[in-house]
């Protein structure tokens, strides 16, 4: 008799990783990790963004430990300082100032966990993303239109973000919004669950 697959679970909130986890057509289900997301003192925004997926996996991993349990994380970082979700228009706004003209960093990292099979690991994807220099019109004009308050560093280039950026440089192409699926199919592999296969 063949034994079928554990369940899989997205450990997140976001529709976006929601949105992209479905491209890859494997059923699952989500529920919110409930972590606190608070940066510790000096923490460098990679490691903000591996600790805090590793967490929100290992959160929801606690409550169903035969499931595969996927969290994710992104951290603007703007020179070495950590950038969250703006959360109001007046904060983008500051955000979006501080880094036109300049190159960000977002650091997405994914994370998988498995406890009844001890199964634990994470990967970062980091993109590169420069910024133009843009007018406080350009600024306004955009945060009218998407109201991207719940993106780290105000930007979702999947809409009309992407007319602030020159350019983007990334290895696993849907990092920057928010999931990077190269790095997510690999670890469910790892973790017994073949995306194109369910084995």
């Amino acid at each position: 008799m063949l034994q079928s697959p554990p369940a899989l679970i997205l450990g997140s909130t976001s529709r976006y990783r929601r949105e992209l986890l479905e491209r890859l057509r494997m059923p699952f289900t989500v529920q919110s990790p409930e972590v606190d997301e608070t940066p510790r003192p000096g923490e460098a925004p990679a490691a903000l963004a591996v600790r805090l997926a590793l967490a929100k996996a290992q959160a929801v991993a606690s409550q169903h430990p035969d499931a595969v349990v996927i969290g994710s994380d992104q951290v603007a970082d703007l020179e070495g300082k950590p950038i969250g979700k703006p959360g109001t228009h007046e904060r983008a706004i500051e955000q979006l100032r501080a880094m036109r003209g300049k190159q960000i960093v977002f650091q997405t990292a994914v994370a998988v966990v498995c406890l009844s099979r001890g199964f634990a690991a994470q990967s970062l994807a980091p993109v590169v993303v420069r910024f133009r220099d843009l007018s406080d019109a350009e600024i306004e004009t955009y945060l009218l239109a998407e109201k991207p308050y719940d993106c780290a560093g105000s930007a979702k280039s999947e809409g009309l973000g992407i007319s602030l950026l020159s350019a983007i440089e990334s290895d696993d192409p849907t990092a920057l919004i928010g999931l990077p699926l190269i790095r997510t199919c690999e670890l469910l592999r790892q973790a017994g669950i073949n995306p194109l296969g369910r084995s």
